[in-house]
């Protein structure tokens, strides 16, 4: 299969991952929720029936009283209308009241009763406020009680609001399903999501594996071309179009006293006129214009040793893909040794325009393959701290201060994960890559990594001596990295103390750079070990007796040796260690703010 065909079948398996962790989970949350609100919006309708009901009976009943107080005398403005309100809202508070239990035709004809009952009473209020007008006062009492006896809503009303609590069950508990299902869909989601993820990486650890071997045999054949190059003892020579040199190695150089460093000369001007042939010159162009190659061509040339040689020419036309003009590889060789010479030189050459070609290719993909895996493991990340602040407001007022603190340290663990990976997708560039140089404050970062090394032994005493530390110019993650990896060293092989001491201090050499020391009164090494100590998975104690992987201080080491310092340790066996690793100072990394 073709490289290209290659590439467009990895980026379209990495958008189906992408659209299989994000577009999924968010088509089956929208359903999940839409449901739910379908769900929860029956419950609500529920107990704005009843609360329509209630406020029916409610004015209905005020209206009543209202006119009772009109019949004792109590006559205002407020008490008129509040007689008269019944007549006024209920109508249009029953039109509403039928309108929500449509899809209940039991409901409906308990609602068609009530509008009955209601209107019955209405009428009857109206009549008694009449006779009331017309100072009849015994007949306006008679009215209010001929309704209250003719229409008794009362019974209406509390089969309608029983109709509702016998449904209300039913709904609530289909909410609560609705919930849970949706909670089972999301759970099975994120381990589809997890599952994914595990393969995306695994396949991008053994795709790096691949191409890093395939990295290391290109270089080493680019390195032993360009060796096998400048020692082939046969002259060879680049040129362009205008026969201008672009590339000779030493024996041409020798040959025909061409300076090797030295760009751009004429061919014909070479070896004091050593290849000032017409004829020659001509062949060439023709190589160089029709793509022809000149083979075995014989010439008598005089170098500039004085000796007339008998030599052979070989002459070919290369382009380059990513080249508009060509260029002309030219081989000189005595006769003797020229088939051997030749078939080497081409051969070498060929192999070194495939492998060039070939790590401008894997160089490209990795750049690719690291930007993509650094945007997928971010998802995760959002969706525990997005899950972690739903589950917060989820458990509302019922959450503890256990719940909480767990909760807090989900959130600040996924955003510290979030900075670890920015920081190893800048560490594993450090060597194709500047450093983000800025001001950097030592103080902070020895604070934050202080407070991380005692996050892990909250019950053991640890006495700190720090001084007050400069500013300097460097990468800030990575002297980050510095400081969390010499203080938790500090605060591990201090672990069999009773009281663990550790100090932080600062000073200037002769050269003014600064000089940092981490010192503890732990377990310490043995001095004769110390060229072990900044090697990778090198370690100087048991694992049963200290933890660790023995490549936290080559880490250190390359960090500081990035940002032109270097690193070295002093230790005695049971009296503790000092570890200085010194920066160099400049007039921003000395003034304080």
């Amino acid at each position: 299969m073709k490289l290209g065909d290659i590439m467009r079948w990895r980026i379209a398996g990495l958008l189906l991952a992408v659209v299989a962790i994000v577009g999924l989970p968010y088509v089956v949350t929208l359903n999940n929720t839409r449901d739910t609100q379908n769900t929860v919006g029956w419950v609500i309708h529920s107990n704005a029936v009843k609360a329509l009901t209630y406020q029916i009976a409610y004015i209905v009943r005020d209206s009543e009283t209202a006119t009772y107080r009109l019949l004792t005398g109590d006559i205002d403005e407020p008490t008129r209308t509040r007689a008269g309100m019944a007549a006024k809202e209920v109508v249009a508070l029953l039109l509403q009241l039928r309108d929500m239990t449509r899809d209940n035709a039991k409901q409906q004809v308990l609602v068609g009763a009530l509008n009955g009952n209601v209107s019955g009473r209405i009428a009857l209020m109206s009549q008694a406020l009449e006779r009331l007008q017309k100072g009849d006062t015994a007949g306006a009492r008679q009215s209010l009680r001929d309704g209250r006896i003719l229409f008794r809503m009362n019974v209406l009303i509390g089969q309608i609001v029983q109709n509702e609590d016998a449904l209300l069950p039913g709904r609530q508990a289909l909410a609560g399903r609705q919930l849970f299902n949706a909670r089972v869909v999301l759970s099975i989601t994120a381990l589809a999501q997890l599952l994914l993820l595990t393969i995306i990486v695994i396949m991008s650890e053994w795709q790096i594996g691949r191409r890093q071997v395939a990295e290391t045999r290109e270089s080493r054949a680019v390195l032993r071309a360009q060796q096998i190059l400048q020692a082939v003892r046969e002259p060879i020579g680049l040129f362009d179009d205008s026969l201008r040199s672009l590339l000779v190695n030493n024996a041409f150089s020798e040959l025909y006293g061409v300076d090797v460093q030295q760009h751009a000369q004429p061919l014909a001007e070479m070896g004091n006129g050593a290849w000032n042939d017409s004829v020659f010159l001509q062949r060439l162009i023709d190589v160089l214009l029709r793509d022809r190659e000149l083979w075995d061509y014989d010439m008598l040339q005089r170098t500039v040793d004085g000796i007339e040689r008998h030599v052979v020419v070989n002459a070919r036309r290369l382009r380059q893909k990513d080249e508009d003009a060509p260029t002309l590889l030219l081989t000189v060789s005595d006769v003797t040794v020229r088939a051997l010479a030749e078939q080497k030189v081409n051969e070498l050459n060929r192999q070194l325009e495939g492998k060039v070609t070939q790590i401008s290719d894997v160089n490209r993909e990795l750049e690719a393959f690291s930007y993509s895996v650094s945007h997928d493991l971010r998802a995760p990340l959002r969706h525990i701290s997005g899950f972690a602040r739903k589950l917060q407001q989820h458990l509302g007022e019922q959450i503890d201060d256990n719940a909480i603190h767990c909760l807090e340290v989900i959130t600040s663990s996924a955003q510290r994960m979030a900075l670890l990976i920015d920081d190893l997708l800048v560490f594993s560039r450090l060597g194709r890559g500047a450093l983000r140089l800025q001001a950097v404050d030592m103080q902070s970062l020895v604070d934050e990594a202080r407070e991380l090394a005692e996050s892990g032994v909250q019950d053991r005493r640890i006495v700190w001596t720090v001084a007050p530390l400069p500013m300097v110019i460097g990468d800030e993650n990575m002297l980050r990295t510095v400081w969390q990896n010499l203080l938790g060293n500090a605060v591990k092989y201090t672990g069999q103390c009773e009281v663990a001491r550790i100090e932080v201090s600062v000073q200037q050499d002769h050269r003014g750079d600064y000089e940092f020391t981490v010192a503890d009164n732990g377990a310490g090494f043995d001095m004769q070990y110390a060229d072990k100590l900044f090697g990778v998975f090198q370690r100087l104690h048991r694992t049963s007796e200290f933890s660790g992987n023995g490549i936290g201080l080559a880490n250190v080491r390359r960090i500081v040796t990035r940002h032109g310092g270097r690193v070295w340790a002093e230790a005695e066996p049971g009296q503790g260690a000092r570890f200085h690793f010194s920066l160099p100072a400049t007039d921003l990394a000395g003034a304080r703010t």
